[in-house]
């Protein structure tokens, strides 16, 4: 009999089947596709030669998390690489805000009202940030906080919604930037803990920055599983589970799967009916002859590119998704343009890029001139550079990925409480009705992202139950 068997090999999975296999447990994890790597891969979606990131393209959250770092990955051919800028978010006048690797390159960036209290805002966590990063994402209390003061300050600077928080600046750049980092987790601007979300993101950018993995997301996952299987733990891909008898014997089985997909299996019954899914994305690929021929030069040598006019154009983009039912008329977008950094993703001189705005759950429509009337407002020429293009709405992502429900990238709506306690209002969340199914993706703390902290998290509450036998 196996210790453990770990469902779904996305970043959590991978990360909790790695944690639990250093600690000497018989480890085998099944995944439904072909491939491992869940919301972290890499395919030819467009043009041969052109390498894409299907989900997950810039990766702060991976660089930081305390799980990856504490893992060789190096070691089995994950390397980061870093545009000049992480991010810049581009205005209709040509000029843009920067999130840099410098606190003052970005707070000079939002002009001379705003660059003191944006100093103020971030430094003080700045110097403590490694540890709390590992306090914050071990959320809820997987283990005492090694830093409670800050962590404590930290919570009471970001419970609040960003609508609070940004009141600290005076103009329009700054809150617009700000918008923009809340968005990346399609959480309406006014909800709680939509600062800590804002925070978390610049944080990261100004502590290690927000870098792509050479070759593309599915590096992240390769090395993770090339980790695991030398840690003698074995992986079985085109192995979809339908129900718990699918699976071998084991004395715990961990899921890396969104709660809906989880109750079908282990016969949870109505246990998850609560659990909200958020807006979905609409996401495109392109393949280009040519870079983004952005007006704002910031924007042409920056990893990530955001895509708002303003602050309130941002609010009204997330609302119309996730709580009008409706397709926004100009949608916020995140662009990802690896190119920029790594000439492997594409022909020479040619260029991959990478967008999406939101769109309510499910939604059937098509955002494709939506989105590339977005992109000419802020990169005038942008449709004569496309050479190809693949398109994905929800339902497309929903195939892509079964715990994308809807389309949802985030696995959840990350609003009301369910951003703070998820997938149920509990102090356990790794827990289930049954004491040896435990669930480990980004339906729990500490949410969406390519981070592995979910899985690291859950790993915790598996193998203290395991050596309790």
């Amino acid at each position: 009999m196996l210790d453990a068997v770990v469902v779904g090999a996305g970043p959590n999975g991978l990360t909790a089947a790695v944690e639990l296999a250093r600690r000497g447990f018989s480890v085998a994890l099944f995944e439904a596709r072909d491939t491992v790597g869940g919301g972290s891969r890499t395919e030819e979606l467009t043009l041969p030669g052109f390498h894409h990131d299907p989900c997950a393209a810039a990766h702060p959250l991976a660089v930081n998390s305390p799980a990856f770092r504490a893992m060789p990955l190096e070691r089995y051919g994950l390397e980061w690489l870093h545009a000049e800028l992480p991010m810049a978010h581009p205005f209709p006048d040509g000029s843009a805000a920067v999130l840099a690797r410098s606190v003052a390159e970005t707070a000079a960036s939002f002009g001379p009202r705003d660059a003191g209290a944006y100093r103020r805002l971030v430094e003080p966590f700045l110097h403590k940030w490694d540890t709390l990063a590992r306090d914050f994402m071990s959320l809820p209390l997987t283990a005492l906080p090694r830093d409670p003061v800050t962590l404590a300050r930290f919570g009471l600077v970001g419970l609040p919604p960003s609508t609070w928080l940004t009141r600290r600046f005076r103009d329009e750049r700054a809150k617009t930037l700000f918008a923009g980092l809340v968005a990346h987790v399609m959480a309406p601007l006014g909800g709680v803990a939509t600062s800590a979300i804002g925070l978390v993101f610049a944080l990261a950018a100004h502590a290690r920055g927000w870098p792509l993995a050479r070759g593309g997301s599915q590096s992240i996952s390769d090395a993770l599983a090339a980790y695991f299987t030398d840690l003698g733990g074995t992986v079985h891909t085109d192995y979809e589970v339908k129900r718990l008898d699918d699976l071998p014997p084991a004395r715990a089985y961990v899921f890396d799967t969104s709660p809906t997909a989880l109750a079908r299996i282990a016969g949870f019954g109505r246990h998850y009916d609560g659990y909200r899914y958020g807006p979905s994305a609409f996401k495109i690929d392109y393949a280009l002859d040519g870079p983004v021929p952005w007006t704002a030069k910031e924007a042409r040598r920056a990893g990530s590119v955001q895509i708002g006019a303003d602050s309130a154009e941002i609010g009204a983009a997330l609302r119309a998704a996730s709580r009008e039912g409706r397709a926004p008329d100009r949608p916020f977008m995140i662009t990802v343009q690896p190119s920029v950094v790594d000439p492997t993703r594409a022909p020479a001189g040619k260029h991959v890029f990478w967008a999406y705005g939101h769109v309510p759950n499910g939604w059937r429509g098509d955002l494709t001139d939506a989105l590339e009337r977005q992109l000419e407002r802020f990169a005038p020429g942008f449709r004569d550079r496309v050479l190809a293009r693949a398109v994905a709405g929800p339902a497309e992502l929903a195939a892509r990925n079964a715990n994308y429900v809807g389309g949802d990238i985030a696995t959840g709506a990350v609003s009301g409480l369910q951003t703070l306690l998820r997938p149920r209002l509990s102090l356990f969340p790794y827990g289930t009705p049954h004491p040896a199914v435990f669930i480990c993706s980004s339906a729990t703390p500490p949410g969406p992202g390519v981070h592995g902290m979910s899985g690291h998290n859950a790993a915790k509450a598996v193998w203290r139950r395991l050596r309790q036998e």
